[in-house]
């Protein structure tokens, strides 16, 4: 089974156009092999399979050569072997040290468990990142082959590696143009957090495949015939949305299966030869459609002129199929395609054409380093930061001297200063768009005019955070901040050692003070003396009299053995007793004395099983895919698996993340939002009342319809038990003469 891989990763590395160097892949392969014996993964397969697929996603579907190949082979050695960098640069030269190091240096970080120190190794990714773009590329292929495999994993580990993929990898596989790969990633997310729905779009498809190849048919046999005059190699084939896309298109637009009708778009590409404008052979394929079809106009898109920030290129446009549907089509080159597919990687291939596109990379690089330059010490607002910048739309705006100033969409007049300097941001008073005054916060459009009022007495402050978008702005901004904290922390630490007559305070006594004052760190401390926030006392024996351990440093501390227990597979350390009762344990005894770890967690299972809390970000039902988040109250926040939130959380705080199951809640009443719309009728509101009370007992907390023009909207307040009592509401309104749409609301 090992050879049979290793052989298929060489064939396809022999077929691809890269310089055959199979004797560095050979090697790396017999290193890895030898280094990773007798060693398996979760599934029970040999260890070294994981690594020798990861070379194989490597080279078949990001097309890169034997460097990556090698160091894809290699990327696990140095972590989990006696094999050091140092072995490896003498093995193997020192770029391929240099991506190992990267990916080991990564490693821990993105799939641990401390938030800080997850986003501190995604800070030396992308450190690594910016002198060599193959380590997030690798990464990259990591991920999806464990997104591949993730079947064996436990179902909470499943919560936390889907957000971080969803969070993290998918939009940075998309930055980087790897549109396939992010199509994947989402694809494998969905189905394990939504496996039922996942199923029933998949069967719909299947369900749906004779109709959609007769439109498909219908549509290709005149275009064909005109493509085929015009002297042209090309392929034309239909490509079925992803479960993903369509699952996200219904629940933003509200509608049902039946009610998509972009399942597919048409794919039209065509190969390239020396002496061949590309943008002129898409502009041509795109008149010969259209002599055929109507076009419809607001749908075209023109990233062949202008590529996407990610290298995309392609000529969209939609038309009316002859059996009355709307058909996307897009039109690319081979080059085009090979891009859009395997992103910037694909653009080495071409590199001697110098296409422009290159250029876009050393942009992205560029704002990774100025992020990088100024990192926000807190770890969450860190990979915020990221999300934000590196995964943004972007937009154009003009300086008053006609400069052209690439910003991501959302930016404000501050996060234009700052594009411009820092000094300027840091003074910034206000701003004239397109020469009319706005304040710091306006939002900018593409094309707008921007010139910005500062003033010498004018400094940052912590309100200016709230609204700014660009990494550049949110770290200098941050930055001024520090420095101006670290000022006033300053004049509040001279105030306390004045209580103590000018003396230095032991680290003794200063626990005690912030045990007084019930503060975690001694910088917020002074800080908050400083700025006066904190009144002293005037006696500093105050400080002696501080209360006995109370029950939340008890519960604090189990929650933390709890944690322990469920990361740790040694089911010994489980078992372990202990001679004290948890219920008599002192603060003394808690550090020093070993802990009943199974008890505690009973203990605890206990307490959180009573204590949850259903969030209003996604109003969760039973019924509804969910997982559990532990909050610093103690309580479980059941989120919705497709909760915008909860993505983040569990990204963020993977080792608060917890599988929950709804128990018997038969007994309980939650509450749900139903929408409607409809053709405005005498009675409508009459009628759907009568519909609901036909079938079915239920509590209507509120209704609200507002009509205009003949159509109305309405929602519906109840209290339900669970979501097929939703769905069961939602068919009674769906059957009263009038309704056209009704759906689950989250409002």
């Amino acid at each position: 089974m090992i050879q049979d891989e290793f052989e298929a990763l060489l064939n396809d590395y022999l077929s691809s156009n890269h310089r055959k160097k199979i004797d560095v892949i050979t090697k790396a392969f017999n290193i890895a092999y030898d280094a990773h014996k007798g060693t398996r993964r979760r599934s029970g397969e040999p260890y070294i399979m994981h690594p020798l697929a990861v070379a194989r996603i490597v080279s078949r579907e990001i097309g890169l050569g034997s460097t990556s190949i090698s160091s894809a082979l290699l990327h696990d050695v140095v972590e989990d072997t006696d094999y050091t960098v140092e072995d490896i640069e003498m093995l193997f030269g020192d770029r391929i040290a240099q991506i190992v190091d990267g990916l080991t240096k990564i490693s821990s970080g993105m799939f641990g468990s401390n938030v800080s120190a997850q986003a501190e190794n995604f800070r030396k990714l992308l450190l690594t990142m910016s002198n060599d773009i193959r380590v997030i590329l690798i990464k990259i292929a990591d991920r999806l082959h464990n997104m591949r495999t993730l079947s064996s994993m436990a179902p909470a580990k499943q919560y936390k590696i889907t957000g971080e993929t969803m969070y993290i990898y998918a939009p940075l596989a998309h930055r980087l143009g790897l549109f396939a790969i992010k199509t994947e990633l989402e694809e494998l997310s969905f189905k394990y957090e939504h496996p039922e729905t996942f199923y029933e779009i998949t069967e719909k498809i299947k369900e749906t495949a004779i109709e959609r190849n007769e439109i498909y048919e219908n549509f290709a046999k005149p275009v064909v015939a005109e493509l085929d005059k015009m002297d042209i190699e090309y392929e034309m084939r239909a490509r079925v949305k992803s479960v993903y896309s369509i699952a996200n298109k219904m629940e933003t637009k509200k509608v049902g299966f039946n009610e998509i009708y972009d399942l597919f778009a048409v794919r039209i590409i065509f190969e390239i030869y020396p002496g061949i404008d590309e943008k002129k052979k898409c502009w041509d394929i795109y008149s010969a459609i259209t002599d055929i079809y109507k076009l419809r106009p607001d749908r075209i898109r023109d990233w062949v002129s202008r590529p996407k920030s990610n290298g995309y290129q392609a000529l969209h446009l939609t038309v009316m199929g002859p059996d009355g549907k709307w058909i996307e089509i897009q039109i690319r080159s081979r080059r085009m395609d090979d891009i859009a597919e395997k992103g910037f990687a694909a653009h080495w291939k071409y590199k001697a054409n110098k296409v422009e596109e290159d250029t876009e990379l050393d942009k992205w690089l560029k704002t990774i380093q100025e992020i990088l330059a100024n990192p926000n010490p807190n770890a969450v607002d860190f990979l915020d930061t990221i999300k934000l910048n590196l995964f943004a739309m972007e937009i154009f705006v003009f300086t008053p001297k006609g400069e052209i100033k690439t910003l991501p969409q959302g930016a404000t007049a501050l996060d234009f200063a700052y594009i411009l300097h820092t000094d300027i941001g840091d003074q910034c008073l206000g701003a004239k768009v397109n020469h009319k005054l706005v304040p710091l916060s306006q939002k900018l459009n593409s094309g707008d005019q921007v010139e910005i009022l500062t003033s010498t007495t004018q400094k940052p402050v912590p309100e200016w955070l709230s609204f700014v978008t660009t990494a550049k702005a949110r770290t200098r901004i941050e930055a001024a901040l520090r420095r101006e904290r670290r000022l006033i922390a300053k004049k509040g630490k001279a105030k306390l050692e004045l209580l103590f007559d000018g003396n230095p305070i032991e680290r003794s006594m200063l626990d005690k003070i912030l045990h007084y004052f019930d503060i975690d760190k001694k910088e917020d401390l002074y800080y908050l003396i400083g700025n006066n926030e904190l009144q002293l006392p005037q006696d500093y024996t105050k400080f002696f009299k501080v209360a006995q351990t109370s029950d939340n440093l008890l519960l604090r501390y189990m929650k933390q053995a709890y944690h322990s227990m469920r990361k740790s597979s040694d089911e010994s350390v489980k078992e372990k007793s202990i001679e004290k009762p948890v219920s008599t344990l002192s603060k003394t005894s808690i550090e020093n004395d070993s802990i009943n770890r199974k008890r505690v967690f009973h203990l605890i299972e206990q307490n959180y099983s009573k204590n949850f809390l259903v969030p209003s970000c996604c109003n969760p039902l039973p019924g509804d895919d969910v997982f559990g988040f532990i909050t610093d109250k103690e309580k479980v926040e059941v989120h919705k698996s497709s909760c915008s939130a909860g993505i983040k959380l569990k990204s963020h705080f993977g080792d608060r993340v917890i599988e929950v199951a709804w128990g018997d809640f038969k007994q309980y009443s939650f509450n749900a939002s139903i929408s409607f719309t409809g053709i405005d009728k005498l009675g409508i509101l009459n009628r759907i009342v009568s519909k609901i009370s036909e079938d079915l007992t239920v509590n209507i907390r509120s209704m609200n319809i507002s009509s205009k023009d003949g159509i109305f909207e309405g929602q519906m307040d109840v209290n339900v038990h669970s979501v097929k009592d939703v769905q069961h509401l939602c068919s009674l309104i769906a059957k009263v003469d009038g309704i056209n749409t009704v759906h689950r609301s989250t409002s």
